[in-house]
C-alpha cells in the first residue's frame, strides 16, 4: 500500500535515528518499528535498579505506607 503520511518533527527524528542505527532504508524502518508498536513491547523493561540499606516501610502494605506518609507531612508542617 502506497500512502502519505505528515510525520511529526519528533517521530522523524526517532526514525531517521533508527535509519542510521540500522541502516535501513526509510520505508523498512517505518514498517518495522509500526510491526512492533502494535505488537507491544519487544524487549522487556529493564531491570529495576538496586537500593542497598534497610527499607523504610513494606510496600505491599498499604497502610504502612500511608502510615509512613502521615509521618513524613506531620514531620513537615512541625518544622519552623
Amino acid at each position: 500500500m502506497r500512502t502519505t503520511i505528515t510525520l511529526d518533527p519528533d517521530v522523524e527524528a526517532l526514525v531517521e535515528a533508527e535509519r542510521e542505527r540500522t541502516g535501513e532504508s526509510f520505508k523498512q524502518a517505518v514498517n518495522r518499528l509500526l510491526r512492533r508498536a502494535g505488537r507491544g513491547r519487544s524487549s522487556p523493561a529493564p531491570p529495576l535498579p538496586l537500593l542497598r540499606g534497610k527499607p523504610i516501610v513494606d510496600v505491599t502494605d498499604v497502610s504502612a505506607v500511608l502510615a509512613a506518609l502521615d509521618d513524613e507531612r506531620n514531620a513537615q508542617r512541625n518544622f519552623p
